[in-house]
């Protein structure tokens, strides 16, 4: 089912600012039994992009309500995009209004089942991310730097690939946030420059934290991931992976991802 303002539809207008310049954010979500999971973390976030991009941000209520009315029963997904609307032709903010909603919602994909495997393939991207500090951490729509790196490859044993910004330091996988243990330690990339700061990577770094275990932020080489004793990918449709291999490198299992996968998920909304 999709809802665009509320209302069963699948079209937009072709004036939208979204469709010409990536000119909204987005959120995509878990449901179970028809309601969202993590709730509270995906609206605060939407939230938080919409006030950096001077967009109206809807209702709360109405927004969970129509989340709800398109969940599939059992598991699903659904995506909210926000645009800043119906604008004339040039890159100049039009008056402001209402944001556009599109509420949508799909089958949950196979990578996503619990039968699919816990550990995953990943390989290094040859892309590097531009930086800019305004849309850091925001999950805009204009995504075309991922498109780019995900068409790099087409074997279906790979499940995601790594990126990098254009300094050569690590930033986060093409559709995922990164983790990774040293010596008991839990370390994932500054996004304070680019990259998308996840609703999976904020819970994990809390969970991290009532477990005791040691954060740190920064920014990091590709060397730091080689060097790690198990690394981990997350996002809120699969939640917490174990990366097993990366390119020719591999880890073995060393119990950090299945304990942190656990406090991931506690305090569900």
């Amino acid at each position: 089912m999709i809802l665009v303002n509320g209302h069963m539809a699948d079209t937009v207008s072709v004036l939208d600012r979204g469709l010409a310049y990536g000119d909204g954010v987005f959120r995509t979500l878990r449901t179970h039994s028809g309601q969202p999971l993590w709730w509270t973390d995906h609206y605060a976030k939407l939230a938080a992009d919409c006030a950096a991009l001077a967009l109206d941000c809807p209702d709360e209520a109405e927004l969970h309500s129509e989340v709800c009315r398109v969940a599939e029963a059992e598991q699903g997904v659904v995506k909210i995009m926000l645009t800043r609307g119906i604008g004339a032709r040039g890159y100049a903010l039009p008056p402001r209004r209402a944001a556009t909603c599109i509420v949508l919602s799909a089958r949950l994909p196979d990578y996503a089942q619990a039968a699919a495997a816990d550990a995953i393939v990943a390989r290094w991207c040859t892309l590097r991310l531009a930086q800019q500090p305004r849309l850091a951490g925001i999950k805009h729509l204009n995504r075309l730097e991922n498109v780019l790196a995900r068409a790099e490859w087409d074997d279906p044993a790979i499940f995601e690939g790594l990126l990098c910004d254009d300094g050569g330091v690590v930033v986060s996988g093409v559709m995922s946030n990164l983790f990774w243990i040293g010596h008991g330690e839990l370390f994932t990339p500054d996004l304070s420059a680019c990259g998308v700061a996840g609703v999976a990577r904020t819970r994990l770094l809390r969970a991290a934290t009532r477990l005791g275990i040691p954060t740190h932020i920064g920014r990091y080489p590709p060397a730091a991931i080689l060097a790690a004793d198990e690394v981990m990918i997350c996002n809120s449709v699969i939640g917490l992976r174990r990366v097993a291999r990366l390119d020719d490198v591999t880890w073995p299992v060393a119990g950090w991802t299945e304990n942190l996968k656990i406090a991931l998920y506690e305090n569900v909304d």
